[in-house]
């Protein structure tokens, strides 16, 4: 199998085609209560370094107001006006670290994810011109950086174990470069994945 562009994007469209409406999001989130959830994206930015693709992840600052210091991926909440999750990724890029949306190849989506702190996230999978230079949005980023993408498939690279009264399990990866991936993005780096049969 060899992992290019359209084939990413190809199965992409599918697993959005063929995706279960109930399924998403975590158990333990009420989603009776869904009008109360604060719609979110991020770019899952690709980026293909040394003849392999990589995943770009930020480490946030502490200064931020939610998940300080936490490995994540570009993005945030949907601002007034925006009607795609593309327009909120994208927008999120260019603010956090300097990348320009026409500079963006979107593949695609993934499924929403509810997570616990009650946002709806649309992960946004998009390709980004590499080697880049990034404008660091110094308030919210601390650090970009990349992880191989078949270091992230290596199952070996990260442990999977459920919570005590939850129907999901939380995942988190083994250190690398210093960095640690678990939650949300962490969980969202497997849908990915998943999704490209890795």
């Amino acid at each position: 199998m060899q992992l290019t562009e359209e084939y990413i994007a190809q199965k992409l469209h599918e697993a959005i085609e063929t995706a279960d409406p109930s399924s998403d999001g975590y158990a333990e989130i009420d989603l009776t209560h869904e009008t109360r959830l604060k719609h979110a994206a991020v770019l899952v930015p690709l980026v293909w370094q040394d003849k392999e693709w990589h995943l770009l992840f930020t480490r946030r600052t502490e200064r931020v107001e939610s998940h300080k210091g936490q490995v994540s991926f570009p993005g945030g909440a949907c601002d007034e006006g925006e009607s795609k999750p593309e327009e909120t990724a994208l927008r999120e890029a260019e603010e956090e670290i300097g990348i320009q949306p026409r500079a963006v190849r979107v593949l695609g989506q993934l499924a929403n994810m509810i997570t616990i702190t009650s946002f709806r996230v649309t992960p946004v999978v998009g390709v980004i011109p590499w080697p880049a230079v990034f404008r660091v949005g110094q308030h919210e980023v601390e650090r970009v950086f990349t992880i191989p993408l078949m270091w992230l498939a290596d199952k070996r690279n990260r442990w999977e174990f459920t919570m005590p009264g939850k129907n999901r399990s939380l995942i988190a990866y083994h250190p690398y470069d210093g960095e640690l991936l678990w939650g949300a993005t962490a969980r969202m780096t497997v849908d990915f994945l998943r999704v490209v049969d890795l």
